[in-house]
């Protein structure tokens, strides 16, 4: 096996490739990257057993076809360090690895290609088309609410959703939602499956510009196909909470507000709340919105914010953190905050419809007590 590439044309589709590589492994092959040239499409393969990376790039010159596998961080390291410009060489002989640029010259250790895993998909119950674009801010826009290592374990990933010809991603931690509804409605059967973790932030990482993508789901396996990649992720076998039921229905006390001038205030008082448990209280009266918070330090922040309300007086307390983490996501000028009362859970949103082509989004954060 032997190719010659450009340095600059190898080292993205490597680096995302060798990202799904776990460092620590059992198998000393899950370490490794397939490298597998044939004519002139060279493929490069990365896996976990849950999650598969497979990258696709053209070379230019002809080579000699042939397939290995190398330590994935290793190469990275390497191609990383070698100067922008360069032009890489490389070539298996007796076992061995070379990799060449200039005066540079490393040997790498191989393990052969045939006992590369690869995780098997099985035949997609539904197929879906859409811009890669849409798919990045359905992802990152509830992405963030998904649960980190919590028993229930089909709260550690994301909940992807069509019913009704509507696709929903749906995420939550327990104490916070996430929902965002695609715009466009598909012509697919209804399912719902959930996406691990590590799945999910793989395929953000993806994702970028206008470009189409296709998304194959079956009953074990999501599978996304581009130009230049496929992924591939194993689905979490569990059921999703019902989420439509922690969806406040009809709440009464609207507040809207500057998104950016509210984020600012948040953060400003977020620096004096208590370090664990991140509580803020908010009070609304007339048009205005007191923000305080304390520490066992006995140190106390507080910030007034202009904001249009004209209900009864109240007061709520919320972990900062996740009213943080909406208004980050959130990309209007206004939000709205919907409330109830002091025990019952918040719904956040856009105060305004979304432009064409953009998610629906919707937040629900649950109150603490301060």
């Amino acid at each position: 096996m032997k190719f010659s590439i450009a340095r600059d044309t190898l080292i993205k589709p490597l680096n995302l490739v060798a990202g799904v590589v776990e460092r620590r492994q059992t198998l000393p092959i899950l370490s490794n990257v397939l490298i597998a040239l044939e004519g002139s499409r060279l493929s490069l393969t990365g896996t976990d057993l849950e999650v598969e990376l497979v990258g696709r790039l053209d070379i230019e010159a002809p080579g000699v076809d042939g397939e290995v596998t190398v330590p994935a961080r290793k190469l990275v390291d390497i191609c990383k360090s070698l100067p922008e410009g360069s032009n890489i060489e490389f070539s298996v002989e007796a076992g061995k690895a070379t990799v060449k640029a200039g005066r540079s010259r490393f040997t790498l250790s191989t393990l052969p290609a045939a006992d590369f895993p690869t995780v098997e998909a099985s035949a997609g119950d539904i197929s879906l088309d859409m811009q890669q674009s849409l798919m990045k801010q359905l992802i990152d826009g509830t992405a963030f609410a998904m649960a980190q290592q919590d028993v229930r374990y089909y709260l550690n990933g994301l909940y992807f959703e069509v019913l009704g010809g509507r696709l929903r991603v749906v995420a939550t931690d327990g104490h916070r939602l996430a929902l965002a509804t695609a715009p466009d409605r598909v012509e697919a059967a209804d399912l719902g499956v959930i996406i691990p973790r590590k799945g999910v932030l793989e395929l953000s990482r993806l994702l970028e510009g206008a470009a189409p993508i296709s998304l194959s789901i079956g009953t074990n396996h999501i599978r996304a196909n581009t130009d230049q990649f496929t992924f591939t992720s194993k689905l979490v076998d569990g059921k999703f909470p019902d989420y439509e039921r922690v969806i406040p229905k009809n709440p009464d006390k609207l507040v809207v507000g500057d998104r950016a001038e509210l984020k600012q205030a948040f953060t400003r008082t977020a620096i004096l709340s208590n370090e664990k448990y991140r509580g803020v209280r908010l009070r609304l009266s007339q048009n205005n919105l007191d923000i305080t918070a304390n520490n066992p330090e006995q140190e106390q922040a507080e910030e007034v914010v202009a904001v249009e309300y004209t209900g009864a007086e109240m007061e709520i307390g919320f972990n900062v953190s996740y009213l943080l983490d909406v208004l980050s996501v959130l990309n209007q000028t206004q939000v709205r905050l919907c409330l109830s009362d002091e025990a019952s859970s918040a719904l956040l949103e856009h105060a305004q419809q979304p432009a064409d082509q953009e998610p629906e989004r919707l937040y629900v954060v649950m109150p603490m007590r301060l």
